[in-house]
């Protein structure tokens, strides 16, 4: 038992080394980066926080960003958690905003009813798209990886597509400005702070973390999930049938992405607009890397981000430098997390010996 526990000890100080390591290091190249655009690294990092808290509008405007970043980087680590590579969270989010748009305009219900039903209508596209990839890996065994990777192009298209349809008009008109008819009232989410894009769709990612991480911790439902994920034959062996398994997590993981375009469509769009994602779907991929796939630690990151989505946008307009610096530090800091520094220690010091 001391070797397991002292095995675990070692584990733990292995991560906690990898992410300080990670964080200085993007923090150097960031600070370089910025004094190379002629600015002052502290002073980037002020007007981050200044465009991040500095008002009441700018806490509603970070709670806005906060929202998708905690449902996408749930999306993905529900597939991920359980070993299945759904890459196609961008896509799944695009059928679920496209679904809730519909439903928002043409069906008129109470609101409490015209709600619901816009989340359950984006989830259930979101599901239905997950089906395609989860199908083609259970029945023609092809890469998970490379269906949900081109579909997500395929949704982005086929929505804008479908825009046109609806709104009758010729594919020759410009995409950015397509939109569908604006949704109801009714079915828009309240508005938590005034004059921003706060709304309770902020409560209902926060409750879907809490939800999910009682599912994997406290249930059987979770267990066979984790256990699928982690070794697959001896989940079989354990008596869990796999394919059905691997099947509710693809659909699972769709669900949450189709939840979050509905989100963004009733909190923050009120309609369907070509383009509107800015890439929120590989945000929660690389949230969920970062997070370890923990849904609790993806609450973190999800705010961290959220934060840093919302800053650079002021950093940018009181300064000189670029807020594609802060997409470049995150994407640089998944970078760094994704190495194996213990075994990389083991080879140098292999190397060390063997000279």
């Amino acid at each position: 038992m001391s070797k397991i526990t002292r095995g675990m000890g070692q584990d733990a100080a292995w991560n906690v080394m990898k992410y300080v390591f990670s964080f200085m290091a993007v923090m150097i190249i960031g600070s370089v980066l910025i004094l190379w655009q002629g600015e002052n690294p502290a002073t980037a990092m002020k007007y981050i926080l200044q465009g991040a808290f500095g008002s009441i509008r700018n806490i509603g405007n970070t709670l806005r960003w906060i929202t998708p970043c905690i449902l996408t980087g749930i999306a993905a680590t529900i597939a991920f958690k359980s070993g299945v590579m759904n890459l196609g969270i961008e896509g799944q989010l695009y059928f679920g905003a496209y679904a809730a748009a519909l439903f928002g305009f043409y069906v008129h219900l109470p609101k409490a009813l015209h709600v619901t039903g816009c989340l359950l209508a984006a989830g259930a596209a979101g599901m239905l798209f997950a089906l395609i990839p989860a199908v083609m890996k259970l029945v023609f065994h092809v890469n998970e990886m490379i269906t949900t990777l081109m579909l997500n192009y395929i949704a982005i298209l086929m929505t804008e597509y479908l825009t046109y349809i609806v709104m009758g008009i010729s594919a020759a008109g410009d995409s950015l400005a397509l939109s569908t008819p604006p949704i109801e009232d009714t079915a828009r989410l309240t508005n938590l702070i005034p004059k921003t894009n706060a709304s309770t769709g902020i409560l209902i990612a926060v409750g879907l973390v809490v939800v999910i991480y009682l599912v994997y911790r406290c249930t059987v439902v979770g267990y066979e999930l984790k256990q699928v994920g982690e070794n697959r034959r001896f989940a079989r062996i354990g008596g869990v049938n796999v394919t059905k398994t691997f099947l509710a997590i693809f659909l699972l993981s769709g669900f949450v992405a189709g939840l979050c375009g509905s989100i963004e469509v009733q909190g923050t769009y009120g309609k369907f607009t070509a383009s509107f994602s800015n890439n929120l779907g590989w945000d929660g991929i690389m949230i969920a890397m970062i997070a370890g796939n923990n849904p609790l630690t993806v609450l973190v990151v999800a705010v961290i981000w959220g934060i840093l989505k919302a800053g650079s946008l002021h950093m940018e307009r009181m300064c000189d430098v670029n807020r594609l610096t802060v997409l470049l530090i995150q994407a640089l800091f998944v970078l760094f997390i994704t190495v194996d520094y213990r075994k990389l220690a083991g080879m140098f010091k292999r190397k060390a010996v063997v000279g």
